[in-house]
């Protein structure tokens, strides 16, 4: 599971977003992260409040915690806590121009981790990340019956497209790096895109069949 995020919007699928910018810049504050980062991560991303958070972030850019306090229906000194543990989280940063006194703005920073092999977690790693996902298989789903009841022909914003074919392990694995490095090639951030770009939520999903036999030659890993 890759989770990517730049221009102010996150990909992890759970905040309605998908990046409105590049898609796989290696940010190094989410790599080499011990099975405690990751799982503290996870539960970060989880956080119901904290979603919420991340996705206003996303839509506008900016906010401080008595305008998340106002939009959000929370206290200020709830969301200004949550902005706290984000920012340790290093999901967002203070916006040092805007902020002074006790007034601080905090914006989004770029994001990107791919959960490792779940046989490798600890327990409570493991708990936390399948939270997570689960979470994202939900709005994933709301995700794909919008594209359907949106669809509006092969000019309109919403399309669906399955597809089926045979792969190796190796060329599965190219074509994902080409896949990322086409959003990389189309997409913009929220600073950058021009006039009349919109949002787009994307999906990117590959499941091999079980391992089997055509023509009396093994299939599968």
């Amino acid at each position: 599971m890759s989770d990517q995020a730049a221009g102010g919007r996150m990909s992890d699928g759970t905040t309605e977003t998908t990046d409105s910018g590049r898609t796989e810049t290696t940010d190094a504050r989410h790599t080499g992260m011990t099975g405690l980062e990751r799982t503290a991560l996870y539960k970060s991303l989880g956080n119901p409040l904290r979603r919420r958070i991340l996705d206003y972030l996303g839509r506008h850019g900016e906010a401080n915690s008595t305008v998340l306090a106002r939009e959000l229906g929370e206290s200020s000194g709830t969301t200004s806590y949550h902005l706290r543990k984000l920012a340790e989280q290093r999901l967002v940063e203070e916006i040092p121009e805007k902020s002074g006194g006790r007034e601080r703005w905090w914006r989004l920073l770029p994001f990107s981790h791919t959960t490792p092999d779940p046989a490798t977690m600890s327990q409570e790693e493991f708990e936390a990340a399948r939270h997570l996902a689960l979470l994202k298989i939900d709005v994933d789903t709301q995700l794909f019956r919008r594209a359907h009841e949106e669809y509006r022909g092969p000019d309109g914003w919403a399309h669906v497209q399955r597809h089926g074919t045979w792969l190796t392990k190796d060329e599965l694995l190219a074509f994902l790096r080409e896949y990322r490095a086409l959003l990389d090639r189309y997409g913009h951030s929220r600073e950058t895109a021009p006039e009349g770009a919109r949002p787009v939520n994307m999906r990117f999903y590959a499941v091999a069949e079980p391992v089997g036999e055509w023509r009396s030659e093994p299939t599968g890993p």
